[in-house]
């Protein structure tokens, strides 16, 4: 009688966690059902890009420039952040403050401006973000191992789905660029068109 009693206890401790990791399945399809991302694109400055590695810098921007075509092209939010060191610059009105020419944003997409890598630190980049409707975040610029991967783990800090564009990342060195990929979630930019392109 005890084995028997034994037995049903542990069918029913092995049936109530399968229907607990099946919730958990669940919830998680649906979430992928209404992934809304927001393109986040950190400090390529003038001031700082001429510090980055040369063979980052003509893959990434390119790549970059084509996520935010595909954003606009979907009336996706891009959020453009900029840096801002009180003591050392680039201070905001400066040509080294500013993004190159060449980059494809539009003056209406939202501008943040930081002072820490994390680019959620003391901004409005988590309300922003709220208010859009945004909960994934898909993030490129540079450095990789600095700001940008500071706002990865900030982003995972505030429960956003966070990823970053694998060849929308500039490092001052192309190898340390190359452990960000390795090491963090992300996607490259064929996929987020494959992705957004997607019917519900």
């Amino acid at each position: 009688m005890k084995n028997l009693l034994t037995i049903i206890l542990l069918c029913f401790c092995m049936f109530s966690s399968s229907l607990k990791a099946q919730e958990k399945t669940m919830s998680m399809e649906e979430a992928r059902k209404h992934v809304f991302p927001a393109l986040v694109v950190i400090d390529i400055q003038n001031e700082f890009l001429p510090y980055m590695s040369e063979a980052d810098r003509k893959t990434a921007m390119d790549t970059i420039n084509s996520a935010i075509a595909i954003f606009h092209e979907k009336k996706l939010p891009v959020i453009r952040v900029y840096h801002h060191d009180v003591e050392r610059g680039p201070h905001p009105g400066s040509e080294g403050f500013e993004f190159p020419k060449t980059v494809l944003i539009s003056e209406s997409d939202p501008k943040v401006i930081k002072h820490y890598p994390n680019a959620f630190t003391k901004t409005c980049l988590d309300s922003l973000l709220k208010a859009l409707g945004a909960n994934t975040v898909i993030l490129c610029g540079l450095s990789a191992t600095g700001c940008v991967l500071g706002t990865y783990f900030g982003g995972t800090d505030h429960d956003y789905i966070t990823l970053m564009l694998k060849d929308g990342l500039i490092s001052p060195k192309s190898e340390q660029t190359a452990v960000i990929r390795e090491i963090c979630s992300g996607l490259n930019c064929s996929v987020v068109r494959t992705m957004l392109n997607r019917k519900p």
